[in-house]
Formats: C-alpha cells, structure tokens, sequence
C-alpha cells in the first residue's frame, strides 16, 4: 500500500536502555549533518531528515532527562570554521532559530513569550516575520564606520574571516554614513539568485564540469574562495535582518533597527512586516509561500520575531536558540514521476542503502533523478516497486526523497515486489541484518572495495587523522592506481613518490605539501588512531573515553584482549542455542566491568568484534607499527592549574581551540565557554571582545596566548 502521507505512527514504547543508545546514534548522525552541511557545504539529507533527527532527539531527551547532555550536537551551532581561512570570535554568539511546522506551533512559541515575559493574554505585544533566507549567514563588523571584519556563522562562537571577499559584494557598505555606533556589526545572509544559480549551471554543464547542487551550495563555495576576485565574479546578494555588538543601540524595535539599517545603506527584505498576533503572522506565512516560486531567493521559511528588543533581552536565549524568534519552515515540495530502477550504495561500515533512479523531474526549480529509499523495510512497508509512479518529495530544497507510490498508479507495470540483495553490491560478499537494526550490511569488511574506499577517507577526514589536502579525490586516485589498499599503506606512500608525479593533477610541490601533512600525522593521538578506523558505532566521545581510560595503546589493546577472551570463555561452555540468548547478558556485563558510563554493550560488542576478526586486527596492527601512538598524559598533581576553570576567547594564532582545549584538560584544568564569577582565568588572542571585559569587570585573570603557553610548558 502506498504511504499515508498526512499520518505518521507511534513508536512503540521505548526503555531507558534503548533510548540510551538512539540517543548516541543520533548524536553522532547530526554531529555528522551539521558538518556536512554548515561546514562541507555538501549535504547528504534533506532538511526535513534532518529536522526529524533532531526532534526525535529532543523527544528523548525529554522523555529520559537523565539521558540529557550538555555536549549533544542540538545544543551547538553550525560546525567547527575551516582551516582555510583565519578565525573571528564573535563578540555575541551567532545562534540557531529553533523552529514551528504548524499553527499550533507558533501559537505555543507566543504562549511561551507571553509566560516568560509575565504578560496576560490582554496585554500587547507586537512581533515581526520576514522570509528565511536560504543561504549563507555573516556578520559584519563596522568600526568609526568603517567595515573591518566579516565573518561567518562558522560554529556560532568562531566563524571564519572572510573580510577580503565581503569587500567585493555590491550589497555590503565598505562605509556608513553619520550619524552611526562606533562599533556596529550588522548580521545578514549571504545569497545567490536563482537566474544567477541557473546561468553558473549553464556555463558549468557547457565546460563539462560537476553542476552546483543548489543556491545555497553556490553563495557558500562563492565567499569562501581563497581569491576574492572569484568571488567578485559570482554575483552575490546580501539582506541584513539584525545586529550584533552594538556601541550604542539603533532602536527600541526590531522594525526600527531595520528602517535604520536601511538608511545606513543597507538592504532589506521588502516583505518584512509587523503583526500583532498569531492570525496575522500565519497570514503573511501563507503570502509569502504563495509568492516563494516567483521570488528571485530561495527561502525555506518565515521567521518570527518579537518587536521590541528590551523584551528580546529579558527572554534571552535557551542553548543555541533565542527565547524571541523562531523559523516556521515550510512544507516540503513534492512531484510525481516513474520510478526506472533501485541501486544498492554501499557505505563506510558496509550498509546497503537503495538509492531510486527516477525518470528526471523539476521539484522546486531543480531537475532530480535521483532520491533516497532509506532502507529495505521502508521498501518493503511501501510496497515501491520498480517501474511505480511515485511521490517525490524535495524536503528543504536539498536531497530529495520518495514517500510513496502514486495513489493515481493503478496500473502497475506488472513487475513483482522488490527483493533486496542479499549479496554487498560493491563485493558480493555476504550480508548480514542483525535482529532489531533496520539496515542491511555487508560483512566482509576491510575485503569489501566500497567499505575499504570509504574507511580510507574516513581515516584521513578532519575528525580522524586530520591530514590536510588529502581529501575523497585523491583518497579514490591512490585505491584506482592501487597505491593505497590499507590504512597503513598511507604512511608508506613516500615509497611510490615517482608513480604519484605521473598521475595527472599531481606535481612535485603538490605531492611534497601531501607527504608533509601525512608525517605531520604519523604521530597521533590514541583517540584519533581508534577513531580512523571506523569501527562501525565506535564514534568520537565513545574513543575519547577509550583513551582517557587506558592512556596508551598497548594498555588498551591488552584490555581489548582480555575481554575477547572473556566473552569467549562464556561462549565456549554454551550450547550455540543458550549464547544467543545470553550473549547481551555476557557483553553488558563485561561494559560494566570497565565502569565507563559513556561505553554501554553495543559499544564494546562492535569494539571486540572488529578486533577478533583477523583480517581487521591485522590490518590495526599494521597501521599501529606505522605510527607513533601518542599516550594520554595526565598532569593533574604536578600542574598549578589543576582544577581551575579557564576560557578561551578571541584567534588563537599558534594552536586551534581544540588543541588549546586539550592542552588545558591535560593539565589538570577545565576548559569552559563562557565567562562567570567561578572563571579563574582567561587567555586571549586578538580580537577578544565581550568575553575579555566582563572578565576584567569581574576580576578574573586574563592573559595573553603567548603567556598561557609559558604556563603550559611542562616543569623541569
């Protein structure tokens, strides 16, 4: 039967337990999304998917406040800036804008002003909405009235500097006209018109080049050119919608600070209004989703706003999210068309996930023949069949899905129900679906081509190894050329330096900037080594704790080892009929015996898996005996700064925040992200703003980069 597309059901009960381990797969499924959207510009689903993960983590959350995280990826903002470019720290956080999907929604967003604010429902209080852009978030930053900094959203703390380019956009003031703040930054979003979307596309196919996904991809890739002349070439817009550090306010509203920023020469969205209740905002919701396909920006939504920006202070912000405003999405597009064949993609850890060849069809503005099937049960459950007219939905203006089959589709084609393969479509090895996952998986692992490509430049990707320049395209060059068939073999790749200059793209200087990078990675962190390996649910925090536990690889292989031989113990007394059914019972209490909250029994058993198979384990030692694994260094007792709270603000310039983050937790410190009375001191770099003077208001220590690294070398 084809879905229902207006219901969605219950899911069943769900225990403690389970929801314990949902919630890690999701952290680090949106975890990877923000990265890939805010940071890679390279989406893989579309923002309906995404929205879904993150209320379905919400709904846990609540459900379990125990489960609760601090840490959780839905309490940051965007991803980490690219090294790239240089770092600005925001002098007031750039945040996210939790959103509404219905009237009731909103209706509870303003109940909840009204409550936070202490208003009956007969006092006024009147909000603005205006079209949520599609595009690239910036903040401008005006000094005496003169453009100094640009920078983008980055992870809402520290965004890239991107001045050089923002100088060359039309729509952004190089200089405000008196009378102006001193210090202004102004906030906007940065974004490419459809026709010059279309006429980019036109040139790219006519050259035979990769088309740009979407509006948003191409204001994206446009301002983060290391040359702004390029980015001059691509006809960027710029809409400002609020302000950041302010010397001086620009109005007791938010319809004042935009009439004022107009006349500072800046622009604005025309259809920016303000209402009085909530008929009024759904009402220009409605507008302005009436006029979406003719405007010449994509939007995805209206945002809400309270007018008056004393009453925005008061209510103030819940984690990445202000009190005040709130994006109410719109629905996702949709279009029928033929669905012509299922293809099997085959991931990192071996899923087998079908992807729909469809006949193409414009959703949204954009031909798509290609759209997600999630997994052999939402196939099956669907009754999608090859040769089916189908419902194609374009969530969020990104990677299109398919919902269902045509109500209309009557007349099938004939063609029997879709049997999913058994064999990996990359190797044809066997594949294995465990009881109660709902993906299918290949089990020959590092043997299997696609999983092997895909470890491989998971290995050298920004959260693992880190190797700089080495991304997916020459990853997929040196496996095609046989250059690289394991992990380890990227540390011997020096050995091949002749048959890599021969390669087409790459030359002497390229492949000595390569090699540099990888020996600057041949000695690596312990979490880092276990991460590489991409060991299927072993994410980042769960190898974090792995390290700080056992602090050197050889303590932690033997520990590895032991609980290897443990499981098999209890399985060797076992008849195969009692070890099914005890083995949960077996892996929960060897997880409890390591006393590690964040390591439960799906965890370990994936862990002891990986390193029991012979082929895997072999090929982690041969990497190990190419590396220098790093131990974790505990300085608790020796260092003064055991126990002090420390924060960093403004651009680090001889370390990433990350490494001074480690740096200070190995000595003993705690590192955290906002200044208070209980902060003991604050190092910072230039262009620390808000952070350093409520520092000195409050009398914590503060000093330089250069001086914290004097105190953080290590005691004679």
């Amino acid at each position: 039967m084809p879905v229902d597309l207006f219901e969605t059901l219950d899911k069943p009960e769900t225990t403690e337990a389970e929801a314990k381990a949902e919630l890690e797969t999701l952290r680090a499924d949106i975890a990877r999304h923000n990265q890939l959207y805010h940071g890679d510009d390279n989406p893989e689903i579309s923002d309906g998917d995404y929205d879904a993960l993150v209320r379905r983590h919400n709904e846990l959350e609540a459900a379990f406040p125990s489960l609760a995280s601090a840490d959780a990826p839905t309490q940051k903002v965007g991803s980490a800036p690219s090294p790239i470019f240089g770092k600005i720290t925001h002098a007031l956080p750039m945040l996210s804008l939790a959103n509404a999907f219905t009237r009731e929604d909103v209706e509870e967003f303003i109940a909840t002003v009204r409550s936070h604010l202490g208003l009956t429902a007969d006092d006024f209080i009147s909000f603005t909405a205006e079209p949520k852009i599609d595009g690239l978030s910036l903040s401008l930053r005006y000094e005496n009235g003169v453009l100094v900094s640009a920078a983008t959203r980055g992870d809402g703390e520290t965004g890239e500097d991107v001045t050089a380019n923002a100088l060359v956009l039309d729509d952004i003031p190089q200089r405000l006209p008196a009378p102006v703040p001193d210090v202004l930054e102004v906030r906007g979003e940065v974004y490419m018109a459809k026709a010059e979307f279309a006429a980019i596309n036109e040139e790219r196919a006519a050259n035979n080049k990769k088309l740009v996904a979407n509006p948003r991809n191409g204001a994206s890739g446009a301002l983060r050119q290391k040359d702004p002349a390029k980015t001059a070439q691509r006809r960027l817009n710029f809409f400002a919608y609020a302000t950041g550090e302010l010397s001086e306010n620009l109005g007791i509203a938010q319809t004042e600070v935009i009439s004022e920023l107009e006349r500072l020469g800046f622009k604005t969205n025309p259809l920016f209004i303000e209402c009085s209740n909530v008929d009024e905002l759904v009402e220009h919701y409605e507008k302005i989703g009436t006029l979406r396909a003719d405007l010449e920006y994509d939007i995805d939504g209206v945002v809400y706003k309270v007018n008056e920006v004393g009453r925005q202070k008061k209510l103030g912000n819940v984690s990445r999210t202000p009190r005040w405003a709130i994006a109410h999405k719109f629905p996702a597009e949709r279009a029928i068309t033929r669905l012509n064949a299922i293809d099997i993609q085959v991931g990192r850890t071996g899923a087998q996930t079908p992807v729909a060849r469809l006949e193409p069809v414009t959703v949204g503005g954009t031909v798509i023949s290609n759209a997600t099937l999630h997994n052999e049960d939402y196939i099956r459950e669907n009754d999608i069949r090859v040769g089916d007219l189908v419902i194609l939905q374009r969530a969020g203006d990104v990677i299109p899905q398919i919902l269902g089959v045509a109500p209309s589709d009557e007349d099938r084609s004939g063609r029997e129900a879709y049997v999913f393969p058994t064999e990996c479509a990359a190797c044809g090895g066997h594949t294995n679906r465990p009881e109660g996952e709902a993906v299918r998986r290949c089990t020959e692992g590092l043997s299997c081509t696609a999983q092997r490509l895909e470890r491989l430049i998971h290995m050298v990707s920004r959260d693992a190894l880190n190797i700089e320049g080495f991304g997916s395209e020459a990853m997929s060059e040196f496996v095609e050329f046989g250059l690289v068939t394991e992990p380890a073999d990227i540390f011997r790749l020096h050995e091949k330096r002749d048959k890599i200059v021969n390669i087409p793209g790459w030359g002497t200087t390229s492949v000595h900037k390569l090699f540099t990078a990888i020996e600057e990675r041949r000695a690596s962190p312990l979490n880092r080594v276990i991460y590489c390996l991409g060991i299927h649910q072993v994410g980042r925090s769960a190898t974090r704790d792995f390290a700080r536990k056992f602090q050197s690889y050889d303590a932690f292989i033997a520990k590895v080892d032991e609980l290897i031989e443990a499981r098999n113990n209890v399985e060797a007394v076992m008849h195969p009929d009692d070890w099914k059914k005890h083995y949960r019972r077996t892996i929960s209490e060897l997880a409890a015996s390591l006393e590690m909250p964040g390591i439960g029994p799906e965890i370990l058993g994936r862990l002891l898996d990986f390193y029991e198979d012979e082929t895997s384990r072999a090929i982690a030692d041969r990497l190990a005996e190419q590396m220098t694994i790093e131990d974790v260094i505990h300085k608790t007792t020796q260092s003064a700064l055991t126990g002090k709270t420390i924060v960093f603000t403004g651009t680090l310039e001889t370390m990433t925040r990350n490494e001074a983050k480690a740096m200070a937790e190995g000595l003993g410190a705690k590192v955290s992200g906002s200044v208070s009375a209980k902060t003991d001191m604050l190092v910072y770099g230039p262009g620390a703003g808000s952070k350093l003077k409520k520092a000195q208001d409050l009398g914590v220590e503060t000093i330089t980069e250069a001086e914290w690294n004097e105190r953080a070398k290590p005691s004679d």
